[in-house]
């Protein structure tokens, strides 16, 4: 005997297909209205209809990305994958590989650091020079 399909199941996607089109009409109107109300008093732009805003909702996420690291390959959870990676194969590094890991990386990167000074390196290396 075949069994009736569980009714729960189709309720919960039921449910969910209309909350998500709640929510994309929600989005439309109000980004519909947002632009109304701005962009022609401040830049003298067109008026939109409800399906040009949702064209624009959809330009920014693929322009954009959509949820998470934003779409760039370098998100901050790409970073910390890298991060932990390179953790890992330094534990298993002797003293002398990490310093010329290190120094390769120093090599790589493009110009100073947020709050750094592009002339610390100088202090630093005029530093170790006089230490000699």
């Amino acid at each position: 005997m075949r069994r009736a399909p569980n009714v729960s199941k189709i309720a919960h996607v039921f449910k969910f297909i209309l909350m998500a089109f709640i929510f994309c009409c929600a989005v439309g109107f109000s980004v519909q209205y947002l632009w109304n109300w701005l962009i022609p008093e401040l830049f003298h732009g067109p008026v939109i209809t409800f399906w040009q805003a949702l064209g624009l909702c959809l330009l920014g996420k693929l322009i954009f990305g959509w949820h998470g690291s934003g779409g760039a390959p370098w998100g901050a959870r790409a970073k910390q994958k890298w991060r932990a990676r390179m953790m890992e194969k330094m534990q298993h590094m002797s003293e002398e590989e990490r310093e010329k890991l290190r120094e390769k990386l120093r090599r790589c990167t493009v110009g100073p650091r947020w709050g750094q000074s592009p002339f610390d390196d100088e202090k630093q290396e005029s530093k170790t020079e006089t230490n000699l």
